[in-house]
């Protein structure tokens, strides 16, 4: 008879399997997400062992896991809301080792939970053959807080020349100029050049702007390791992320991020008006970025128009951080783009590394 239940919280499992969040987040973080509508997974297991795991999606469904005496997930149940307050189950699904069998569905519902109200799915255990008593009680073993979201730490030093020690073995950084950015709508967008259509922008005065590459050479390679256009010759004096408007840090767990997604193994800066002929990006921009030690390349504009610089990303597609240095009295001072070659001191020290945001 199952009595009592720990409770554990973390983003979603994916493929995941095993008795432990692989991304574990604390209770305060999943419950603003809970309050915000985004997705979260909460475990509730006994004696260290996983019973269920329920997922949070988004338009109020959930999705419940239930696990055999080896943690491995062995039925499915997924909920959609009816009415109000309420879920009914949609489908219930038998997994077996490399299939998915489905099983007919009965009249299976519940109570949509409010934030930590988790006794709402224990009577689901018993379809496991763990029987739940008539009152549960919950243990919340959340992990603490933490640092928080990750933070724009040795930015500078990504332009400063010099000897590195990198996870891959020593390395060399150097400078490179990559041209003039030239921006006339007041909107500098950062974007992969193959999906331009949801950049991250930063509000900056129309102008021409250099852009300046941080180059990591560790031979045969010569890598981009950032990217960063000056507005002011004024040192930041503070940093930030270049959130959209419906991204809150507050929702973001330790060492996670906002960024600008990559699937060209790309990026670019650009003027936020500024359009890209995807048929011409094969030859226009991926084929020269191919070449050995040609880490960027214009795309120029009218003579009045604004032009296109792209550059390699790092070692490829990802997400990454784009940072706002802004000057003490709030000017933004330069823009820079961290491919996360190697992580900074503070980073080496987070307990299961760092990552971009959830979906």
């Amino acid at each position: 008879m199952i009595d009592s239940l720990d409770v554990s919280y973390g983003d979603m499992w994916g493929s995941h399997e095993g008795p432990d969040h692989p991304d574990p987040i604390p209770s305060a973080l999943a419950a603003r997400r809970h309050a915000a509508g985004m997705p979260y997974a909460v475990l509730l297991s006994s004696r260290e062992r996983p019973l269920a795991m329920a997922e949070r999606w988004p338009r109020g469904m959930w999705r419940v896991y239930l696990f055999d005496d080896a943690a491995r997930r062995t039925r499915m149940i997924d909920f959609k809301p009816i009415g109000t307050g309420m879920l009914l189950a949609h489908r219930n699904t038998r997994l077996t080792e490399g299939d998915a069998e489905p099983t007919a569905v009965e009249k299976i519902s519940c109570p949509a939970p409010e934030f930590g109200d988790w006794q709402v799915f224990a009577p689901f255990l018993a379809q496991q053959g763990h029987e739940p008593a008539t009152t549960v009680v919950l243990n919340d073993v959340s992990v603490d807080e933490g640092a928080g979201p990750l933070r724009a730490t040795d930015i500078e030093h990504l332009f400063r020349p010099g000897a590195r020690d990198t996870p891959d073995g020593p390395a060399v950084l150097e400078l490179g100029d990559a041209g003039l950015l030239r921006i006339t709508s007041g909107r500098l967008a950062v974007s992969d050049p193959g999906w331009v259509s949801d950049p991250r922008t930063v509000a900056v005065p129309p102008g021409e702007y250099p852009v300046t590459l941080s180059l990591l050479r560790r031979t045969p390679w010569l890598t981009v390791a950032a990217a960063k256009v000056t507005l002011l010759d004024t040192p930041p004096h503070a940093w930030e992320m270049a959130l959209r408007p419906d991204e809150d840090p507050e929702l973001l767990g330790e060492g996670q991020f906002y960024g600008v997604g990559v699937d060209t193994g790309t990026v670019a800066f650009m003027d936020a008006t500024r359009t890209v002929d995807e048929e011409g990006l094969d030859e226009e921009v991926f084929l020269p970025l191919s070449l050995a030690d040609r880490p960027s390349v214009e795309l120029p504009g009218t003579q009045t128009g604004p032009n296109l610089i792209a550059f390699s990303a790092g070692w490829g597609d990802g997400s990454y951080p784009v940072w706002i240095g802004r000057t003490e009295d709030g000017q933004v001072g330069c823009v820079v783009v961290d491919f996360r070659l190697f992580p900074s001191d503070e980073e080496k020290h987070l307990p299961g590394g760092t990552g971009p945001a959830p979906a």
